[in-house]
């Protein structure tokens, strides 16, 4: 009975000292979730707030802010994968510096974190990237992209010397759109440039894909670039014969360090033509209505591109100057380094409606 005492005058000190807390919590529980309410309700105004300037294409931080309020959304990302080729174009700007290609998950991992942070289109690019396991590398990542992240589009530019039947069999569903790079439709200058291939003609494949576009029910586009070798070029009858959803026409540029400078693997600047003469090759196409013209001051800063480690490259300073990855910072942290000028995007036309289900071809 005595051991007893200890025990009943403990509890007895124990209710006096716990009324007290009782009181303090009757008084800061409410506190506690009104400041709970508030950053809900804050959380949910900057959310809107966002996706209320995604839908009126506003860029959601302006040019210049230095940081802004709202972090830059990746909504269309170009992801060069391999920079492994099999042309050698005098004036690519990303060449085979390495051979490295991220294990199939970890790139996974790296597209999936890109869509919870706001992409809606993703590209995939070279290097050639059907030079990879012949495609298959490639095409579980568009699978992925399109079943899986259910993303609105998912596109791929490639040369189409590699591409084959089998594949849009297999993937073909799976892709939105495939555009491919044609500088030239005069054979001889497309060997000079450094697209020829022995006896394939590019040409002749070109035609070939667009066929095959059009059976798989994939967007058929044609990306080509303005230079040295074809500036004087006439191309608006093929073009239109062609028909591609879009012709993106870009001015040679040039990039310290992919083709031109001394640690280069390219001497891109006997390609490189003025503002005029591009200018000149423009105004001669432009009865062509697919024409989407890009020069280099609307090229540079306007493209997200992720290297083949997934880091963002900023081309501001004439070269491209990579962040870190976003598999070890994240995209909202990386995305800072990438030197995005998202009203050039907006103002170039970045945003168009980018998915074969909204396109409503006459396949």
């Amino acid at each position: 009975m005595w051991m007893l005492v200890p025990v009943a005058f403990a509890l007895k000190m124990l209710s006096v000292f716990l009324q007290p807390l009782g009181s303090v919590w009757s008084s800061l529980g409410p506190l506690f979730l009104q400041l709970r309410a508030v950053s809900w309700l804050a959380g949910g105004e900057r959310n809107r707030l966002l996706q209320g300037r995604r839908e009126a294409g506003e860029p959601s931080r302006a040019e210049g802010e230095g940081g802004g309020d709202l972090p830059t959304t990746p909504t269309s990302v170009n992801y060069h994968f391999t920079r492994q080729c099999n042309y050698k174009c005098g004036f690519c700007f990303h060449t085979a510096k390495t051979s490295f290609v991220l294990p199939l998950e970890e790139a996974k991992r790296g597209l999936l974190m890109l869509k919870e942070a706001g992409m809606e289109k993703i590209n995939f690019s070279g290097g050639e990237p059907f030079l990879q396991d012949r495609g298959e590398y490639l095409g579980r990542l568009v699978k992925f992209c399109k079943q899986e992240l259910q993303l609105p589009s998912v596109s791929i530019v490639s040369n189409g010397s590699l591409i084959r039947e089998s594949w849009f069999q297999k993937y073909g569903e799976y892709l939105d759109i495939l555009a491919i790079s044609c500088d030239s439709f005069d054979e001889q200058v497309n060997v000079l440039i450094g697209r020829g291939q022995g006896k394939k003609n590019h040409v002749e494949n070109l035609q070939k894909l667009r066929t095959w576009c059009k059976e798989y029910r994939v967007a058929f586009k044609i990306n080509s670039v303005i230079n040295r070798f074809n500036v004087d070029e006439d191309m608006k009858e093929q073009i239109n014969a062609l028909n591609p959803v879009r012709w993106k026409v870009f001015q040679c540029l040039i990039i310290e360090g992919e083709n031109s400078g001394e640690d280069a693997l390219r001497e891109a600047e006997r390609f490189v033509i003025s503002d005029e003469e591009f200018e000149a090759f423009l105004d001669r196409h432009k009865d062509v209505s697919c024409l989407v013209p890009e020069s280099n001051q609307k090229m540079r800063d306007s493209y997200l591109i992720l290297d083949e480690y997934m880091r963002f490259l900023n081309c501001r300073n004439g070269r491209k100057d990579p962040s870190k990855s976003i598999l070890d910072v994240g995209v909202e942290e990386a995305i800072k380094f990438s030197g995005f000028d998202e009203k050039m995007f907006l103002k170039r036309g970045g945003k168009y409606v980018w998915s074969k289900a909204d396109l409503k071809l006459d396949w």
